[in-house]
């Protein structure tokens, strides 16, 4: 089975859904089809977390064999063991399913044999790159008891930062099926090995034998011992000798002896490395800009760009907001265009009540604010002179009676002068509103009964207050301000400094002594995935990369929403810096100091990271 990528020679990457496609595979809802093989079909998920995932749905045929579906639940267990940098890992499967599956990590990189196809063989730096990864990925299948048995171009996959080998150990599990001896074909004889067209034992060095193959096809194009029939392929490879004649020189060694007839007399996968090494120091697949062509590296930004995820519209998380109390319109719904004084209030001066804003001054007489005030009560449990008081986090919900942001107790007024004479009054405020344009209701209001004590001459306090007791509601006359309300001081800020994040580990912002901890896929606050990108683990978490010479600080990340959940390496450099939004309401700036050498036996990268707890904007907020 061709894996994440089809050998489609140029049609579109992500091809939509098909009659007969399933919408949903245990859950995993899909977002397009991949490709199809001989084993079935791969398609495009994502996890619940937003993660893409490929979904490989095996046949139905295959899944009626009991002894196929024995050995794929065997192939399956291994598999989830193997955990290399340079295979895409198996993350979920039910082998006991209607109809088995299983999904690996997306990788957004075409196969080498689509890039073959498409832009002609590789550069001999590139080969030597490809060969060295996947001889690293071989050493971990082997390690977990896998011979991945299908080793081909199209189960190779190249990544911005080295190749990915996928679908080992499954054809393992179609030996076992009958249907393999009846027109139905698994795995390239191109890319089988000696022993494998024999019929005779498989053993770790067969894939050797095909890595020389692969190489072979990516430096020239064409496989080693031709095209044609199967049978006559497979006879060549059992009886003659590969054409090597279009091999650059410094890769002749190198798959000769790979390309040995007999299993003993392949090279080791450690030697394999060293003949890599000696053909060119540079192997390291460090720089992810570097190791591919152009052509193929524009091929994975378009591959980058999965679709969407499906899903429902989701429910809303906040109630409607409702018309306050005592503001009931007569309408089941709010206007389309809210007027004045409702919806998100700006955000009055410290100390303020806010008041019923003007409309522009060039507005005339007109009745389009009318339906705002059509809703203040003559009277009402706070009284005819104020309007309903707004409650931060709380827009358009209203406590009339209650004490108000700071701290006016509304007085309350007997009914009985809430009749025919308040309904006159509102009236008058209504009309005067519109024609004097940039009066305030208040001034209207005010009048109604009682003159205020501390503004004579009804002359506003100055600070938008309407108490009529005096600022402080106490009756004491002396129109001094209420106090003003308390902010909240910033969190205190906690440095770590020079931090050296291993791809494959991540970092926890509410751990008291952050530190690297290995793990990329578990709900983390920031993984450095394998994959060559940072990543946003938790729930409702994400990142965002401030533009260069952008200064980072609590209230640059706070402010910024460019979000994204994942930030690609190769898009960084010593001196940028990313906001970190953990679910749990932590702030973090990361800022790049370093990247791991080209000679280092690991690929890290050094950071500075500065940690606001409980300071993100959903949690400061509360």
């Amino acid at each position: 089975m061709g894996g994440q990528q089809a050998d489609r020679s140029g049609s579109e990457i992500f091809q939509p859904l098909a009659a007969d496609d399933p919408t949903t595979v245990a859950g995993y809802r899909l977002a397009a089809r991949l490709g199809a093989g001989g084993m079935g079909k791969v398609y495009l998920s994502y996890t619940p977390g937003g993660r893409p995932v490929a979904i490989k749905l095996i046949r139905p045929e295959f899944g009626e064999d009991a002894e196929f579906r024995r050995r794929f639940a065997q192939e399956v267990r291994s598999a989830q063991r193997v955990q290399g940098l340079f295979t895409a890992p198996v993350i979920d499967a039910d082998p006991e399913g209607a109809q088995p599956w299983l999904a690996t990590a997306y990788v957004p990189g075409p196969s080498l044999a689509d890039a073959v196809v498409a832009h002609g063989a590789l550069p001999v730096e590139t080969v030597l790159l490809l060969v060295a990864g996947m001889a690293e990925a071989l050493h971990v299948i082997h390690g977990a008891g896998i011979v991945h048995r299908d080793l081909k171009p199209s189960n190779v996959l190249l990544a911005s930062d080295g190749p990915r080998v996928i679908d080992f150990g499954i054809a393992h599990a179609a030996d076992a099926t009958s249907l393999t001896g009846s027109g139905v074909t698994i795995g390239t004889p191109s890319f089988m090995a000696p022993e494998q067209a024999a019929g005779s034992r498989v053993t770790p060095a067969t894939d050797v034998f095909a890595l020389g193959q692969v190489a072979a096809y990516a430096a020239t194009g064409v496989p080693a011992f031709g095209e044609g029939t199967g049978h006559g392929v497979l006879y060549r490879i059992v009886h003659e000798q590969p054409d090597l004649s279009a091999v650059p020189e410094r890769l002749t060694e190198l798959v000769t002896r790979c390309l040995a007839k007999e299993p003993e007399a392949r090279p080791s996968l450690s030697e394999i490395i060293r003949l890599c090494q000696a053909a060119n120091a540079a192997t390291v697949l460090r720089r992810p800009e570097d190791w591919l062509p152009g052509a193929v590296s524009a091929e994975i930004a378009a591959r980058t760009a999965a679709p969407a995820p499906p899903q429902t519209p989701p429910p809303p998380t906040t109630a409607p907001s409702a018309a306050p109390a005592g503001y009931a319109p007569t309408a089941p719904s709010a206007p389309s265009t809210p007027p004045p004084g409702y919806g998100p209030p700006v955000t009055p001066p410290p100390n303020t009540v806010p008041v019923v804003p003007s409309p522009p001054v060039a507005a005339p007489a007109a009745a389009a604010p009318a339906p705002g005030f059509a809703y203040a009560p003559t009277q009402g449990p706070g009284g005819p002179a104020y309007p309903p008081q707004a409650y931060p986090g709380q827009p358009g919900q209203t406590h009339p009676g209650l004490p108000g942001p700071t701290g006016h107790q509304q007085p309350q007024q007997p009914r009985k002068k809430g009749g025919g004479r308040g309904l006159v009054v509102a009236l008058a405020a209504v009309l005067a509103f519109a024609v004097a344009g940039g009066a305030t209701a208040y001034v209207v209001l005010k009048d109604k009964d009682e003159p205020t004590s501390s503004n004579a001459g009804g002359k506003p306090n100055g600070k938008g207050s309407a108490s009529p007791q005096g600022s402080g509601g106490t009756g004491t006359g002396t129109g001094s301000p209420a106090p003003t309300p308390t902010k909240a001081p910033d969190p205190q800020a906690a440095a770590y400094k020079d931090i050296d994040l291993t791809a494959g580990y991540h970092l926890t912002l509410g751990d008291e002594s952050v530190r690297p901890q290995v793990g990329e896929d578990n709900n983390y606050d920031l993984s450095y995935d394998t994959g060559g990108y940072l990543d946003a683990e938790s729930s409702g978490g994400n990142l965002v990369l401030l533009d260069p010479g952008q200064e980072g600080s609590l209230e640059a990340c706070r402010a910024e929403t460019r979000f994204t959940q994942n930030i690609y390496v190769n898009k960084l450099s010593p001196g940028r810096q990313v906001c970190v939004t953990t679910g749990t309401g932590h702030l973090g700036l990361v800022t790049v100091k370093a990247f791991s050498p080209e000679d280092s036996p690991s690929t890290y990268m050094t950071l500075d990271l500065t940690v606001w707890r409980n300071a993100a904007p959903s949690a400061s907020s509360s």
